[in-house]
């Protein structure tokens, strides 16, 4: 344990930030989650509709620098890509 006291308060905030953090990306994983589950009922309109909320998602946890930008592009072009198979394949 900490005995200094900056060290304290960097703990304290570190705690703070990971906790805010977590929102983003837990909102972005739940999106591209419910997104793939959708494309694996086969509900393109309503995939399409969750894609964009997980690109908004994405889009903001790598502004927010929660998540790396190339990762953010990363995942988006995966869900892009499994949006495309998925409407080629119907």
């Amino acid at each position: 344990m900490a005995n200094i006291e900056s060290a304290k308060k960097r703990i304290r905030q570190t705690e703070k930030r990971t906790a805010h953090n977590r929102m983003y990306i837990s909102s972005a994983r739940t999106y591209v989650k419910k997104t793939r589950q959708l494309l694996a009922d086969g509900k393109l309109d309503e995939a399409e509709a969750a894609a964009n909320m997980a690109y908004k998602t994405l889009d903001k946890a790598a502004r927010k620098h929660v998540i790396h930008p190339r990762n953010a592009a990363r995942r988006k072009g995966r869900l892009m890509a499994a949006l495309e198979k998925a409407r080629n394949a119907s």
